[in-house]
């Protein structure tokens, strides 16, 4: 079973941690985003852009510029980022017929998947990115979050 999430959301993700462990009084420019987190630079400025639209971040241009949360990290969940960057995180299509569920019947695992789809949901949405911010690498369980 395949559960992946796209590289714009993968990117942002990443970019919101990288910003979430700076100092909160300056701005973390993207240059610094894309060297802490390993982000191709010619991709950082589509994802932020997503994440100022949905009030996640805030940008401040010139020289001395770059990128700060739009509100504290405790306060933004790891849902919010994904569904800023992938519009609604709900899987619309069914598990065995690779069309929309629900338009001609439901599949028969359909109940199954759509109940495990509402947990990983909620613990997206229980997931804060302060949270992921304080974790090592790889061990988010460490802060709580994920375990």
């Amino acid at each position: 079973m395949r559960l992946e999430l796209t590289r714009r959301a993968d990117y942002g993700i990443r970019a919101m941690i990288a910003i979430a462990r700076a100092d909160s009084r300056l701005p973390l420019s993207s240059r610094r985003i894309s060297d802490a987190m390993a982000i191709p630079g010619r991709f950082l400025p589509q994802v932020m852009a997503d994440l100022v639209r949905a009030g996640l971040v805030v940008s401040t241009g010139g020289r001395r510029g770059g990128y700060r949360l739009g509100r504290q990290a405790r306060a933004i969940s790891l849902l919010e980022i994904i569904e800023a960057l992938e519009s609604d995180a709900r899987r619309r299509r069914c598990v065995l017929r690779a069309a929309p569920c629900g338009l001609d019947g439901y599949c028969d695992v359909h109940a199954v998947f759509a109940a495990a789809q509402d947990g990983l949901l909620e613990r997206f949405a229980a997931t804060t990115l302060a949270a992921l911010a304080v974790a090592p690498s790889g061990d988010a369980r460490r802060a709580g979050s994920l375990g």
